[in-house]
């Protein structure tokens, strides 16, 4: 679904790149982990996958479903079914949540979305995510909790219907009652489309007891650097990512 092919990025008007022959390959109905020290990029490789205007990719290319999407722009790359849960979602004052929700979705679906139909769903979905429904009527993201934010988001997933999602630092802000809820409301949404390729960015194992991964990659130096199973991400919570051996070369899995 997603191939990243030796890419290299930076920050625009800057000298140095963020990320260097970076590769990875994520098939239908996979989900991987990317760990890493504070600062080797992890949130940075969301925001090039999603098409953010601060960076330029200075090599490589990233590919989904086998075309090249660094021509596109952020709103084409979501119509294709790829969705970023942001670390720290935008506030946008002045348009309700209601109003946001049923634009994105006409523009993904490319067609006139049935207000009653619309309005069903997000009474249901909010009641799914645990969020009070009078919040469909309030601007989009303020005045929200950290935990509110990233339900939101989910929220947003649940309607959307992506393919391949991004969740990046999804238990920043989120206690362990929200965490619970989130992920459980991502694991349904995968089990209900279980060619969703999944992607989460983290600097804590913790998510892993309730998203199971198949892969985890460690991020460093610029690129990957180990792979492993879900295994691997305990082993950096116990030792640290001094503590780990990590093989210098790329071990991304083909």
């Amino acid at each position: 679904m997603l191939e990243i092919k030796n890419l290299s990025c930076k920050v625009k008007d800057t000298e140095e790149n963020i990320l260097e022959d970076f590769s990875l390959t994520i098939k239908k109905g996979e989900i991987h982990v990317i760990m890493g020290p504070n600062g080797t990029g992890k949130s940075t490789l969301s925001k090039v996958i999603m098409g953010h205007y601060k960076y330029e990719v200075t090599g490589g290319d990233i590919l989904y479903d086998g075309e090249s999407i660094l021509n596109l722009s952020v709103s084409d790359r979501a119509k294709k079914g790829i969705f970023l849960c942001m670390q720290d979602p935008t506030v946008i004052e002045g348009v309700s949540n209601s109003e946001f929700l049923r634009t994105a979705l006409g523009e993904v679906t490319g067609e006139k979305v049935n207000l009653y139909t619309f309005i069903k769903d997000m009474e249901k979905a909010y009641s799914e995510v645990g969020l009070n429904s009078n919040m469909l009527h309030r601007s989009l993201n303020l005045g929200f909790s950290g935990g509110e934010k990233k339900k939101n988001e989910i929220l947003q997933l649940k309607l959307l219907k992506p393919k391949f999602i991004i969740l990046d630092e999804l238990d920043s802000g989120l206690d362990v009652d929200s965490l619970r809820i989130v992920c459980q409301n991502i694991n349904n949404y995968i089990e209900e489309y279980p060619d969703t390729a999944l992607l989460i960015i983290t600097h804590y194992p913790r998510i892993l007891e309730y998203i199971r991964p198949q892969f985890v990659h460690i991020l460093k130096d610029k690129k990957i650097l180990k792979t492993g199973g879900e295994e691997l991400a305990f082993e950096i919570e116990k030792e640290g990512y001094n503590g780990v051996n990590i093989m210098i070369g790329n071990e991304n899995n083909e």
